[in-house]
């Protein structure tokens, strides 16, 4: 007989941060390291410009990868809502997230035949629903948080969970990257193979790590039995949360400011490669930078789920979002011609990684405390939290696509990734102490 584990249980905990192990290699991987170099590289023509044609449209490469991410992130932050409505009255958590994980993970799979502008549909196409499928499944990941969890072990285990994940995508990703900087001691002669085997890699492990998570979380936590007429019930359960939530002070507080800083957070985990790129650094020099972000990123989480008990969830935020803005301003000063170039953005890069985990994490187990602690609905409550971050991502990443087609360069928009973290910082500094959030 198969054994429940109960909230709060060790082993329920950390077979639920274990879904961090599987899913980060797409954020490393797809989002950050491997495949917008290989994009940016196979998608300029024999000019070396950065015009392609797609759909019948000529489009800036870096334009079009940003409105594709948009889209993608617009279509979870308009599904993410009714289904976790759905899925909150059926009690199917588990299955929504399966769905979106398998979605995922296929979808970068189908990523190994994009091989150049000739099959720039399926990189756009395979990019989008990748896309769906990783924020999709994470809406119903973070909603378990509550469940497995008690309020005081919240910090810890989100911590634990992207710890999991920056060292489990390292070791992927370095796997990769000696396919990739060393093709000829596998025997591959193709030069876009490498890549391709990287992005085949990466469905594979999300796959097959997440059944470690799939077989200890429980699908119906509170034995709900719904009626036939679960859709309808599942938008009623949707409006009634969005009612609730208009009424909790600190949890709106920090949702504005969640939006605010999730601009430049994500839209710099997005395009930090691209912006690498336009300052001449070499694929190897990028690398070395991701790999130093994601290994200090796991001693930040570490470190910031400590000093949030020593000093509060609200002040260890503060602290974080001030880094990111002195980030995005020595960001801005980076010049191409400096010789130090490289050097400078390896110091950011290592700055980034303290508090990038620190931020993400903080962020996903300080709401998950403001939430009421009567509530079963923490998938609705949780795609609020998801929609706000998509609709951030979506504004980060159309002003990028916007200010790159206008001056050819992500400088004035790093410096505009400021603005938002400062006003980020501010709205958090309204913030009322709760029973949970100091």
């Amino acid at each position: 007989m198969k054994t429940i584990l109960k909230r709060g249980d060790k082993k329920l905990i950390n077979s639920w941060a274990f879904y961090d192990w599987a899913n980060s290699v797409y954020s490393l991987v797809i989002g950050t390291a491997v495949f917008p170099i290989y994009y940016e590289s196979i998608t300029k023509n024999e000019q070396n410009e950065n015009l392609v044609n797609f759909l019948g449209f000529e489009i800036h490469n870096t334009a079009l990868y940003s409105y594709a991410l948009s889209f993608s992130f617009l279509v979870v932050a308009f599904l993410s809502p009714v289904l976790s409505g759905i899925a909150d009255y059926t009690g199917n958590k588990k299955k929504f997230m399966q769905f979106f994980c398998y979605l995922g993970a296929l979808s970068v799979s189908s990523l190994f035949f994009f091989e150049g502008q000739s099959t720039l549909w399926v990189g756009i196409f395979g990019t989008i629903l990748a896309s769906i499928g990783f924020w999709g499944s994470i809406v119903f990941y973070n909603a378990y948080l509550p469940e497995v969890a008690f309020p005081e072990q919240q910090d810890r285990a989100s911590a634990k969970g992207f710890m999991l994940g920056y060292i489990g995508s390292v070791l992927l990703l370095v796997f990769n990257l000696s396919i990739v900087m060393m093709p000829d001691m596998y025997g591959i002669t193709n030069d876009k193979l490498p890549a391709q085997i990287s992005f085949l890699s990466v469905g594979i492990w999300w796959i097959g790590f997440s059944q470690v998570t799939f077989s200890k979380l429980r699908n119906n936590v509170y034995q709900k039995k719904p009626k036939n007429d679960y859709i309808f019930k599942g938008f009623k359960e949707l409006a009634n949360v969005w009612k609730q939530l208009k009424h909790l002070r600190e949890l709106k507080i920090l949702l504005i400011s969640f939006f605010l800083y999730s601009v430049g957070v994500q839209t710099i985990i997005l395009l930090s490669s691209v912006f690498g790129t336009n300052l001449g650094l070499e694929t190897q020099d990028l690398i070395i930078t991701i790999i130093l972000v994601q290994l200090v990123g796991v001693v930040g989480a570490f470190l910031f789920s400590r000093i949030s008990e020593k000093i509060g969830n609200i002040k260890a935020l503060k602290i974080t979002i001030i880094i990111w803005a002195i980030a995005c301003f020595g960001a801005f000063l980076l010049e191409k011609e400096d010789p130090n170039v490289t050097l400078k953005f390896y110091i950011l890069g290592a700055f980034l990684g303290f508090v990038l985990g620190a931020t993400q994490t903080l962020s996903r187990s300080t709401y998950s405390k403001l939430l009421p602690e009567d509530t079963e609905d923490h998938a609705t409550y949780f795609s609020f939290f998801d929609v706000t971050e998509k609709i951030a991502i979506v504004l980060g990443m159309t002003l990028s696509g916007i200010i790159v087609a206008a001056t050819n360069s992500l400088k004035p928009f790093i410096l505009l990734l400021g603005v938002f973290f400062i006003a980020g910082f501010i709205v958090l500094s309204f913030m009322k102490k709760t029973k949970y959030v100091k």
